[in-house]
């Protein structure tokens, strides 16, 4: 048995002494990496510049680019998934940072109670929580529309009505969300020496001169970086208008996610759906570089 362990430690001894051991040891890490991160990357670039025609692929150039910037439907998309980056993002960020705040006050009792019960819905199951709004939302005999009704107001078809399906999807994205976002902020707001906001309150300032002048100010690179993520995230998104609304009603709240995926796995034409994921990885880089310009100055 001693024998046995000895032989062994004089195993891994050599092998510690080889130059070359430690890129054998992260081998395999590279290697998933490259076939499942790289070559995908790089043959989805290819397949954006290629036709599936007769039976196989073949060069066409520009053409899906071009097709793409005279495609109505693109447009469509493009708008859609913008109106929510410009109205949802911000809400979100705004209502997450706020949250984060009081939970962080001293009288606020039951803190961890508190912080997991606004970050649950992140964790929810995609199916679970669309049903839940999908009866919510119901336009004969949802929650809502019964409020609506009880105060006097005339019923709302929430999937079947353009700017009413445009903000169910943006409830449901901001009530799944916002705790996930508090979370990130949390752990930044925790960071702040309480001797700042003592200080502060010493000279009188209230709850929002402290906000205004203290919590966002030294918060800021969490803010970034929420709002970076969130701006991917709505880019990229998906799961909500294919659930709720199918991307209806009239393309009224299909996503750029959701029309690749139709062109990619619904009419199978990848070289297009290809170009409309490079183009969208190109409008988040843009987006991303900008955000932080404005962070620098």
């Amino acid at each position: 048995m001693k024998r046995g362990k000895d032989e062994t430690k004089s195993l891994w001894r050599r092998l510690n002494s080889l130059k070359n051991f430690p890129y054998f040891l992260i081998a395999p890490t590279v290697i998933i990496f490259v076939v499942f991160m790289v070559y995908p990357i790089v043959y989805s670039l290819i397949l954006s510049f290629q036709e599936f025609k007769h039976g196989t692929y073949r060069f066409v150039g520009l053409k899906n680019y071009i097709v793409l910037f005279k495609d109505p439907i693109f447009y469509k998309a493009l708008m859609n998934t913008f109106f929510y980056l410009i109205v949802q993002v911000p809400i979100m960020i705004g209502l997450a940072l706020i949250i984060a705040v009081f939970v962080e006050e001293k009288y606020v009792k039951g803190k961890a109670f508190w912080r997991t019960s606004i970050f649950l819905p992140s964790i929810t199951a995609l199916v679970a929580y669309a049903l839940v709004f999908k009866e919510l939302f119901n336009g004969d005999y949802g929650l809502i529309n019964y409020v609506i009704s009880a105060l006097g107001g005339d019923k709302v078809q929430w999937f079947y009505s353009k700017w009413p399906a445009r903000f169910s999807i943006i409830i449901s994205i901001t009530w799944r969300w916002t705790g996930y976002n508090m979370i990130i902020l949390l752990a930044g707001l925790q960071a702040i020496p309480e001797s700042v906001y003592e200080s502060a309150a010493i000279d009188g300032a209230g709850f929002w001169k402290k906000l205004t002048y203290i919590t966002v100010p030294m918060v800021k690179p969490i803010l970034l970086f929420t709002t970076i993520t969130s701006t991917i995230g709505t880019l990229q998104l998906f799961d909500e208008p294919y659930v709720l609304t199918q991307g209806g009603p009239d393309y009224a709240t299909i996503t750029i996610g959701q029309y690749l995926y139709n062109n990619g796995f619904v009419y199978m034409n990848f070289g297009y759906a290809s170009a409309i994921g490079y183009v969208m990885v190109f409008i988040i880089g843009i987006l991303s570089v900008l955000q932080f310009k404005i962070k620098d100055n």
